[in-house]
């Protein structure tokens, strides 16, 4: 970089010959000046960034350096006889200098380039927090991709009923327990396990009534699952999420998998072992949704919104046959000054492989389903669940109407509690002579632990046929649950 005292400079110009080459020679300098101001940057980063900023190069003139020496040359032969040999050498030493100045490179400042730069930086850093977090994740154990969890309840039930010749007022008893595995391989992929072990098959074994009073899974029903061979194991799948923005999210599920995860839920009727016992408060008997065997499911998110489907082929329905099922439901929140509300429709179908009322042929099933609930405040809830199923196959109902409350335990002042009653009624079947079905319910489920949670149960039931007996009584329980 050349910078000349102001005084050379005039020395230099009012030796000039004529007017116009002084302005030529002023202008020149100023602009070589000018543009070498930075072009020390090329040593300091031979990549050509400088200042977070980006070079350009280009080719300088020389015509100032000859300028320069012409003008050296016109002082020389005016004051040749006054000027030192020590100012000839000093003028050619700049002169030199000058030169090597001259083949520098000129730089250019962009502000277009400056935030090309800025957006590589950020590329980069992304890039390597992106490694960063897939050395911590690769660094994680196997215990800390592990989560366990469950549930153990055990529930006795006592039947007082009449107008059922071949059934006796008598008490039974269940224990379930059920163990959840799971791994995360990524944040958007896990794997989880479920099993269920239990222990005598409670009053479901005895009832004379067409809907169990308990609808868990009990000893037989977890020995031998849908006629695969398969004790203890209900589910087992791996499931992958994408995660396109906040509130719009994808996941599909493979393996061994229950259909009532993704179907027909409801907020305050949809859990036997923490709700209501009963099985038609658990999910629409008339939507025979499967469970535990072979599937896929499809889960989509977005906003308020949300649909799940379902495929599932079953290994055997209660004739002996191997079938298909594809299901799905179709919802939507509302947040209101009430509370939540959530308002789904599902719907199902099978393949043709259940037996019609007189066993001749092989019909399919369908059904539509609608489930609601809703907040009512800080203390009341309400739902409904309305169902219909085709009735070209047997079916033990063609229209389901159910409904109730949830009182949060709130009232009384104790959050964790709350209660609940309901009344289902089912009518218009066409198997076994049966013409409606008549299900009561109210609970009260107590907190006593964080994990720990009793609850005191009774039942009203009452099964009315074309012909013959009309079985109806009382049925009283209790139920304890550690979850964990």
């Amino acid at each position: 970089m050349f910078f000349l005292d102001s005084n050379l400079e005039t020395m230099l110009i009012d030796h000039t010959k004529s007017e116009t080459e002084v302005s030529a020679t002023r202008l020149s300098f100023h602009k070589s000046q000018a543009t070498k101001a930075c072009c020390f940057a090329d040593a300091m980063d031979p990549r050509g960034f400088f200042c977070g900023k980006e070079v350009r190069y280009e080719a300088v003139t020389l015509q100032p350096l000859k300028k320069f020496l012409s003008i050296a040359l016109i002082i020389n032969k005016r004051r040749n006889k006054r000027m030192k040999k020590t100012t000839l050498v000093i003028l050619s030493l700049v002169g030199i200098f000058c030169m090597i100045l001259s083949l520098s490179p000129q730089v250019v400042y962009s502000d277009a380039s400056n935030q090309e730069l800025e957006q590589r930086l950020e590329r980069l850093e992304k890039h390597v927090g992106t490694e960063e977090e897939g050395s911590e994740a690769g660094e994680k154990s196997v215990l800390d991709r592990l989560t366990i969890g469950g549930v153990m309840a055990g529930a006795y039930q006592y039947q007082n009923v009449s107008n059922a010749p071949d059934t006796s007022d008598t008490g039974r008893g269940g224990f379930v327990f059920q163990p959840e595995l799971g791994i995360a391989l990524s944040e958007y992929d896990e794997i989880v396990t479920k099993f269920q072990f239990a222990a005598g098959n409670g009053l479901n074994a005895v009832s004379p009534f067409i809907y169990t009073p308990w609808g868990t899974d009990l000893e037989d029903d977890v020995k031998d699952i849908n006629g695969r061979n398969r004790d203890y194991l209900l589910t087992a799948s791996y499931k992958h999420t994408f995660a396109f923005s906040d509130g719009h999210t994808l996941g599909m599920t493979g393996g061994l998998i229950d259909s009532t995860d993704y179907l027909d839920e409801n907020a305050f009727a949809n859990d036997e072992l923490t709700q209501f016992m009963n099985e038609v408060f658990v999910n629409a008997p008339v939507a025979f949704l499967p469970s535990y065997d072979i599937g896929g499911a499809l889960e989509w998110e977005y906003g308020n919104f949300a649909f799940k489907g379902v495929v599932m082929n079953v290994g055997e329905n209660d004739y002996g046959r191997s079938y298909n099922y594809f299901g799905g439901t179709v919802g939507y929140t509302l947040d209101t000054g009430l509370g939540e509300g959530n308002y789904r429709v599902t719907g199902g179908y099978t393949t043709k492989d259940f037996d019609d009322p007189d066993g001749e042929s092989k019909k399919y099933l369908g059904s539509a389903v609608l489930s609601f609930d809703q907040q009512l405040g800080e203390i009341l809830g309400a739902w409904v669940r309305f169902g219909w199923q085709d009735d070209d196959a047997a079916v033990a109902a063609k229209y389901l109407y159910s409904g109730g409350i949830d009182i949060s335990g709130n009232l009384w002042g104790r959050e964790g509690d709350n209660a609940g009653v309901a009344y289902a009624y089912l009518n218009d079947g066409n198997a076994d002579d049966i013409d409606n079905s008549q299900v009561f319910e109210a609970y009260v489920r107590f907190s006593l632990l964080e994990f720990l949670a009793v609850t005191a149960d009774v039942q009203y039931m009452k099964d009315d046929y074309k012909a013959g007996d009309n079985p109806k009584g009382f049925i009283y329980g209790v139920r304890g649950v550690v979850e964990f």
